[in-house]
């Protein structure tokens, strides 16, 4: 793997700290739900998938 996909894998861990910092994570603490479930478990199921679909692309692509 080229240096350059590596920097897009340490850029997207930053990003995905910043995410799921607590302060970011609170700011979804509400007490409305999308279909039942709290909207707090959503973003953070939705960030860890969006997570691992761009890792598996960017390794999927670049891989060398």
């Amino acid at each position: 793997m080229k240096k350059r996909h590596q920097q897009k894998l340490v850029v997207l861990s930053i990003v995905l700290l910043v995410l799921f910092n607590l302060p970011i994570v609170l700011l979804f603490d509400i007490s409305s739900g999308i279909a039942g479930i709290p909207i707090v478990y959503v973003y953070l199921f939705s960030v860890w998938l969006v997570s691992i679909l761009l890792s598996f692309y960017i390794v999927k692509k670049y891989h060398e």
